[in-house]
C-alpha cells in the first residue's frame, strides 16, 4: 500500500484528523515525512498504530499509560508480565472508580427518598443536604 495522506489515515483508523495530529503532538505516533507539497506521508501500518491507541483509551488506559505500553510493544525483549501488571492496576483502578460510583448513587438514592416532589425548592432536602444543612 502506498503512503497515506492525513485525511486517508483518518479515514482508514476511523478517527477525526485532529485526533491524528494530537496524537503527533504527544508523541504516540511518529511524525511522518513530508512529500515536496509539504503534506504528511503515513505509513500503512500508522492505521494499526491509531487503532491499537483507540482500543487502549476503550478499555480506560490514560495517553501516558499508553505511552507506556507502546514502548512495550516496540521492546520485544520485554516480558509479557509487565504488560499484564499494567492491566492489574488498571483493572483496581477501576474497581476503586466503581465503588466510589456506588457510594455516590447510595447518596443520591438517600435523597431521593426524603423529597417531597410537591414541595417547594426553598424547602428542598437535597439542596439542603448538598448545602450541608
Amino acid at each position: 500500500m502506498n503512503p497515506l495522506t492525513i485525511g486517508q489515515l483518518a479515514k482508514h483508523a476511523k478517527v477525526n484528523i485532529e485526533t491524528i495530529r494530537y496524537y503527533e503532538r504527544r508523541g504516540l505516533i511518529p511524525e511522518p515525512p513530508r512529500r515536496e507539497s509539504g503534506y504528511r506521508q503515513y505509513a500503512p501500518e500508522f492505521v494499526t498504530r491509531i487503532q491499537f491507541i483507540k482500543r487502549a483509551q476503550e478499555l480506560g488506559f490514560s495517553l501516558n499509560e499508553i505511552a507506556d505500553l507502546l514502548a512495550l510493544r516496540v521492546d520485544t525483549d520485554t516480558a509479557c508480565n509487565e504488560v499484564r501488571k499494567r492491566a492489574e492496576n488498571k483493572i483496581a483502578s477501576i474497581e476503586g472508580k466503581i465503588q466510589t460510583l456506588q457510594k455516590m448513587k447510595q447518596a443520591l438514592e438517600a435523597l431521593v427518598v426524603v423529597c417531597n416532589e410537591n414541595g417547594v425548592t426553598g424547602e428542598c432536602p437535597m439542596l439542603d443536604a448538598l448545602e450541608g444543612k
